[in-house]
């Protein structure tokens, strides 16, 4: 059977074909070609159009089918994966109400932190993880005081993969892992928060029904799947967040295994069996996608939202119009340490990894006579990799301390330069893998349809491709060092 896996990320839709018998992509396409914009009518603001993401997935499938490396009909079963965190709201016809408040929009920090200190904090942390913060149900929050005649049409508050999967297949659902990533989910009751949806004044009924990751969603419908060249009636048998999903498709499941990220936004998914949870809410903890309320599997979220973006700005706005691949070779002729060139790429949104503030990207140091557009390449990908080490360090005091990280070889990972900062600026070796997003919501519908018989199944022919070890540790330390004693300087200003 063929597997069809969607990821609606923040730049461009991914879609790949995985063969099921040999776990082997059979093909992959994304679209569009260049990266989506981010909408940002006010300063920290960040939101995006459920109908293009939808607009989009079509393209991507039908640039899948083009290939003509396989047949559509026989593909059985459909997987999403999806940007976390962000808000699309359905009125009772299904239409879209407003753009989506997608996760890295900054506008609804103030109604988390009210709810943070009104609900309790030893409540919220207890029951929800986390702090409400600038996630889902605070975002909706603010639709509800600062937009109420949107709020007084809501039949459904949906992520964006439950959106992507409702346009597939009319149905609307719900996961604990999706409801957790928006701070509805209280892991001591296992249901919805009660404290949460009181707080707000929220109906329970704008709640889609919850059922778990790995099951059917839907069937997709017949006019679907006849725009689509594909069988009607297929499952969508698994929607999970995109770190989650990301986590998935690297098999990172079990207690003690940890996954990273470095693509628009930055991330490190450490799986804990207990309900972990960071006193500061600096990280974050969700239900991972095998969580059950009898085996915890909670996954630790660090999350950076400049990383790759970063990489766009630079690459953008240096005079020239090059790849990533011209990028990181000039990076790679710079010496460790861009002579004193430090970068922070704290540049789009409050950053909860330091308390929601705002900070702002900052390049310090900068010599007019000595640094070159290579230099700030090398520097930018420094300092997002110096990123990582500042929040592994807070995970490290919450005891996630990891002897090996999985990352899949694409997007960031895919520099040398990168990969050498990383992994010397953290003290871990790397495995790479040869995944992605979208081949992990493949597999992930392979599980959910019943076509493997758990999620270790799904991985039983799939191998790493290399593993890159720390080799420079000291000079890193060093250069770490002085990046953190930049960031702090902006921290003290407020």
């Amino acid at each position: 059977m063929l597997l069809l896996g969607i990821d609606v990320g923040t730049s461009s839709i991914k879609v790949s074909v995985v063969d099921g018998a040999s776990q082997r992509t059979v093909a992959s396409a994304q679209y569009p070609d260049a990266e989506r914009e981010i909408i940002s009518y006010k300063h920290g603001w960040a939101e995006q159009s459920p109908d293009t993401w939808w607009q989009d997935v079509k393209q991507a499938i039908r640039k899948a089918h083009a290939g003509n490396q396989y047949n559509p009909q026989d593909i059985g079963a459909i997987g999403i994966s999806y940007q976390m965190h962000g808000l699309v709201l359905l009125d009772e016809k299904g239409d879209v109400l407003r753009n989506s408040i997608i996760w890295c929009d900054s506008r609804a920090v103030p109604y988390g932190e009210g709810a943070f200190q009104k609900i309790g904090e030893d409540i919220c942390l207890q029951h929800l993880l986390n702090s409400p913060g600038n996630f889902t149900a605070s975002k909706l929050a603010w639709v509800k005081e600062q937009e109420p005649d949107v709020f007084a049409r809501v039949s459904h508050m949906l992520l964006p993969g439950d959106f992507i999967a409702q346009r597939l297949t009319g149905a609307v659902t719900a996961t604990p892992s999706s409801l957790s990533e928006g701070i509805f989910w209280d892991f001591q009751a296992n249901e919805v928060s009660e404290d949460v949806m009181g707080y707000f004044g929220f109906d329970r009924d704008v709640i889609p029904p919850v059922q778990p990751v790995f099951s059917v969603h839907g069937q997709l419908l017949p006019e679907v799947a006849a725009e689509l060249s594909l069988k009607a009636g297929i499952p969508v048998a698994y929607k999970a967040g995109d770190q989650p999903n990301n986590a998935f498709s690297l098999n990172v499941v079990e207690p003690g295994e940890v996954a990273a990220t470095a693509g628009t936004s930055g991330v490190i998914y450490a799986v804990s069996e207990g309900l972990t949870f960071d006193q500061q809410s600096r990280v974050n903890s969700f239900a991972h996608v095998n969580h059950q309320p009898a085996a915890n599997r909670i996954g630790v979220l660090l999350c950076i939202n400049g990383t790759g973006i970063l990489n766009r700005w630079m690459r953008n706005h240096t005079g020239g119009a090059i790849s990533y691949a011209q990028m990181n070779e000039q990076a790679g002729a710079i010496a460790p340490g861009s002579e004193g060139l430090l970068v922070l790429p704290f540049g789009n949104g409050a950053e909860r990894m330091l308390s929601n503030k705002i900070v702002g990207a900052h390049l310090h140091n900068i010599d007019l006579n000595k640094h070159s557009a290579a230099h700030i390449f090398r520097a930018g990908q420094e300092g997002i990799a110096f990123a990582f080490r500042y929040g592994l360090d807070i995970m490290r005091e919450n005891g996630i301390n990891p002897t090996v990280i999985r990352a899949g070889k694409a997007n960031m990972f895919l520099s040398q330069v990168f990969i050498e900062a990383f992994v010397n600026a953290t003290g871990v070796p790397v495995e790479l893998h040869h995944n992605d997003g979208s081949v992990g919501a493949a597999l992930g519908a392979g599980v959910g349809a019943g076509y493997f018989a758990d999620p270790a199944a799904a991985f039983s022919r799939r191998d790493t491709t290399n593993t890159v070890e720390p080799g420079n540790t000291l000079l890193y330390d060093e250069l770490y060092a002085g990046w953190k004693d930049a960031l702090q300087m902006h921290l003290s200003k407020g």
